[in-house]
């Protein structure tokens, strides 16, 4: 589904000289490899504060935290994306209210948002899924009238932007605070585990730098509550090189995006991601096909016989996991999640995808659903 290895080769002179440095300093953690990240980051995003930890979930949860809701605070997210969104909120005692998604672009429902809210809900976690930029002036709007915090999850939209009514902002720093994953797969990935917080306040990325670092302003002073989630100093070299590949790396899918989508354009079973040539609103972290009046399950066996990798993001809806059923929930609330578990399936998207591999993927998925 990636080329990592080949990522890497192309920049191997550099990746291997940052972390033999880091080594040699030995200054592992928060060294000067962090603090640079940070920076660069801060301006890369237009932001005023990015606060680096251990991965993407902690992100999330360190952002609850520094928001300061309280158990039985209800949160609104999205019933169609990975567990970690919803996890982080259960680990805070919080209330999850899960909603369905928009079935044109699988981001979620602005009108299931505005149902579900309550006198209880006290935030909303949009998902930037797949790289594709949320309606972030509606939920904003909605987020205003309500008086409710929006956390950003975008561990899978980093360089992304989206055109909002205030002018062109990078996906993340929109909401109160934002949250992304430096997992190796990600459009920005390390070569480990790592994770950062966005925010432009002031106070909310003072409270934030404390719970991090084990609630700790000043050594062995522990103001609040904190945890232990730290970027080391290697993720962090590591990132700042490919920080300077990013806009390269995600124009690089978007072209794949294109190329997909060119080839299977007009099909009568396949329903392809939109693209926008105007803007920079998806940076395709996974190319995700609708499969229909077909038999998906089939296809995605064919593919594998055939050594083409594939996925379905995500199998079964969140509201249906074990770990987060509700007799809250109504069935007939989540036609589109429900409907789209059983049409999704991911196509190789990475920033090393050449044509002859995509022609053989498309040509392949197109003979088998024209038998």
């Amino acid at each position: 589904m990636v080329d990592l290895k080949g990522q890497y080769e192309k920049i191997q002179n550099q990746i291997n000289d940052a972390v033999i440095d880091v080594i040699q300093s030995t200054a592992f953690i928060n060294g000067p490899e962090v603090h640079g990240f940070q920076k660069d980051l801060e301006n890369y995003l237009g932001v005023k504060h990015v606060i680096p930890c251990a991965n993407g979930t902690d992100a999330l949860q360190i952002a609850m935290m520094g928001l300061g809701l309280k158990p039985g605070d209800e949160v609104i997210t999205t019933d169609f994306t990975f567990a970690a969104t919803v996890e982080v909120i259960a680990l805070l005692q919080l209330t999850p209210v899960l909603v369905d998604v928009d079935i044109n672009n699988m981001n979620i429902s602005i009108d299931a948002i505005k149902k579900a809210i309550t006198p209880k809900t006290k935030a909303i976690v949009p998902v930037h899924l797949f790289g594709r930029a949320v309606n972030m002036d509606a939920i904003m709007e909605i987020a205003n009238t309500h008086n409710l915090f929006v956390i950003e999850d975008n561990a899978q939209g980093v360089g992304a932007s989206y055109n909002s009514k205030n002018g062109k902002q990078k996906l993340g720093t929109i909401g109160d605070v934002g949250t992304t994953s430096f997992f190796p797969s990600k459009n920005l990935g390390c070569y480990g585990d790592g994770g950062a917080i966005f925010t432009n306040d002031d106070t909310l990325a003072h409270t934030i730098r404390g719970i991090v670092n084990h609630g700790m302003y000043e050594r062995y002073h522990h103001d609040v509550v904190g945890v232990n989630s730290r970027l080391d100093s290697v993720q962090a070299a590591i990132l700042r090189i490919k920080l300077t590949h990013l806009d390269d790396y995600n124009a690089a899918r978007q072209n794949a995006a294109r190329y997909y989508s060119k080839g299977f354009e007009g099909h009568k079973n396949i329903i392809a991601p939109q693209i926008c040539e105007s803007c920079d609103c998806h940076v395709f972290h996974q190319y995700t096909l609708r499969i229909v009046d077909a038999d998906r399950n089939a296809l995605m066996q064919h593919l594998q016989e055939q050594n083409i990798p594939c996925a379905i993001y995500y199998p079964i809806p969140l509201h249906k996991q074990k770990a987060y059923v509700d007799s809250r929930y109504n069935e007939a609330d989540f036609s589109i999640t429900n409907q789209l578990v059983d049409e999704v399936i991911a196509l190789p998207m990475h920033t090393e995808l050449d044509s002859e591999q995509q022609d053989f993927i498309i040509n392949t998925i197109k003979d088998f659903l024209n038998k």
